[in-house]
């Protein structure tokens, strides 16, 4: 454990073992080395790293981790399970597998529930007992620090409480360090949770921990009712990664425990990289953030209802349960027909657009979104071209970087199988009339290289922007193709990504707004002054 923090609370990582078992995860050695690196930096106490012996990507990510791992903060575990039955812990491969990994911390996970010693193991009551207890044994006798999972332990300890419980105390008695009551199911609820932890606790005398599901919703909410009864180690994955709907989620669980509970279970500042880290395990899984997540979700803390604006005007915690930058995210204003006049102005504030308390302004502002969202934009996800229209009516008109005569995209089908599409645009920029055609793998594609093409003429600095995010959507109608849609481009210029937005009768004219709203905000937040 780190310096920083002493043994008495236990944050337990299982993103490496239990989270990966998640529908559309699939983790190489690297992949696993490089989350640990960010869980490391988090500064959880423990990282869960696999179950090597039982498969070769576990047993090679412990072999690497020793050479290529420099834990500031965090032990590595293995994980596995008690000795077969009938057998020698000391004589199981298994178990020797565990040793030979390197690991100084060990999890076992063993059988609490009666019925799954009899169906699953095959074996009796008092042999899964000496099987905990001959494999916990051998293991501390190694010089290995030993935690023991109970599986199913509560559902075990509704069906046969005497029995759960003797389990727990056998696996304590042997010497692990940590007992561990699993949800396995996800089927507990906080009260249940909450209720039967205090009476374990009271029953054995063992340190106990906690791992829960989330199939009722409520695993972090079950983990924090454990922490209420006594239970001084948390296991969990980050965002919640696991099998089924998932775990107890690492980030909401320390949140709660450090600014609700005042406990200290991580380093000095690593709250505030919580936000940064879970974005960060994202790319790595190749799953997108969720954005409603608690805490480090992008709208944690996004506000769209005039009433909430008017009140974050005065205050921002009369609409907030904490300062979101203790967690490293941000408050932001949402804009849309919902808006009202606070809204309009700290959205103004956000990008960087003084409204001055122009009342007139403002409700200008206010019904020119109102008119526009009746229309089919959006602007809460288009704040690129939210701070054009601002702009323009900051500046009592529409002051362009250029002006577009025509455009065109055609895309032609070839008897081949094969399609071609080009476009060719033509605008005024500096006084300039420019022509340019470009080809693409799409129509819309085509259009955004000819744009870029002309306008790179004039302005250079355009030379690093890219288009890389492209979303439509149809809108309600009663033409089917010929209803109203809505296009949503995301842009960079390779250090900073915004977005604009096109509403129009076909697919090419929106991308074609959207397109045009991306190289005009470019421009203008490149410093660059419009030319009309």
């Amino acid at each position: 454990m780190t310096a920083e923090l002493d043994d008495s609370f236990h944050v337990f990582d299982t993103t490496l073992r239990d989270g990966a078992q998640r529908e559309g995860i699939n983790l190489t050695v690297a992949d696993k080395l490089t989350i640990a690196r960010h869980l490391d930096d988090f500064g959880v106490g423990f990282i869960e790293g696999g179950w090597p012996g039982a498969n070769p990507r576990d047993t090679e990510f412990f072999a690497r981790a020793a050479k290529e791992l420099e834990l500031q903060h965090a032990t590595l575990v293995a994980f596995g399970a008690t000795r077969r039955p009938n057998s020698k812990a000391a004589d199981d491969p298994q178990v020797k597998a565990l040793l030979d990994s390197g690991a100084p911390v060990i999890t076992l996970v063993a059988k609490s529930h009666d019925r799954h010693v009899e169906l699953a193991l095959r074996t009796t009551l008092d042999e899964n007992l000496a099987m905990v207890r001959d494999t916990v044994a051998h293991l501390v006798a190694e010089g290995r620090r030993v935690f023991v999972d109970c599986e199913h332990f509560f559902d075990g300890y509704r069906a046969n409480a005497e029995y759960a419980t003797l389990v727990v105390r056998t696996a304590h008695e042997a010497g692990a360090s940590v007992v561990v009551l699993c949800d396995t199911n996800g089927g507990m609820l906080p009260a249940q949770v909450q209720a039967v932890t205090g009476l374990v606790l009271a029953d054995t005398g063992a340190r106990l921990g906690i791992h829960a599901q989330d199939d009722t919703g409520c695993a972090v909410a079950n983990t924090l009712a454990a922490v209420d009864a006594g239970a001084t180690h948390v296991q969990c994955t980050a965002n919640g990664y696991g099998e089924r709907v998932g775990n107890s989620n690492l980030f909401p669980v320390v949140a709660a425990l450090e600014l609700k509970h005042g406990r200290r279970v991580l380093p000095e500042g690593a709250l505030g990289e919580m936000t940064r880290i879970s974005h960060a395990i994202a790319e790595v899984v190749n799953l997108p953030s969720h954005t409603h997540q608690p805490y480090v979700g992008v709208s944690a803390f996004a506000h769209k209802a005039g009433l909430h604006a008017s009140a974050i005007k005065v205050d921002p915690d009369l609409y907030q349960h904490i300062d979101p930058e203790l967690v490293g995210n941000t408050m932001r204003m949402l804009v849309s027909d919902m808006a009202g006049r606070a809204s309009i102005e700290l959205k103004g504030k956000e990008l960087g657009i003084d409204l001055g308390g122009d009342r007139e302004l403002v409700g200008r502002v206010v019904d020119r979104v109102k008119e526009r969202e009746l229309r089919g934009y959006t602007y809460e996800a288009a704040d690129a071209s939210f701070a054009l229209l601002l702009r323009a009516e900051v500046d009592g008109r529409q002051r362009r970087f250029f002006r577009t005569e025509s455009w065109r995209a055609i895309t032609e089908d070839r008897p081949d199988g094969t399609h071609a599409n080009e476009a060719t645009v033509k605008l005024w920029a500096k006084g300039e009339r420019i022509v340019a055609t470009a080809e693409g793998n799409g129509p819309v594609n085509a259009l955004d290289r000819a744009l870029l093409a002309a306008l790179e003429q004039i302005y250079p600095q355009l030379a690093h922007f890219a288009l890389v995010d492209y979303k439509v959507r149809i809108l309600e109608g009663r033409s089917g193709t010929d209803s109203t849609t809505r296009v949503l481009i995301t842009t960079t210029d390779g250090a900073v990504e915004w977005s604009t937005v096109g509403v129009a009768d076909n697919v090419i004219a929106a991308s074609w707004q959207a397109l045009d709203d991306a190289y005009a905000y470019g421009l203008m937040k490149a410093g660059l002054e419009p030319q009309e």
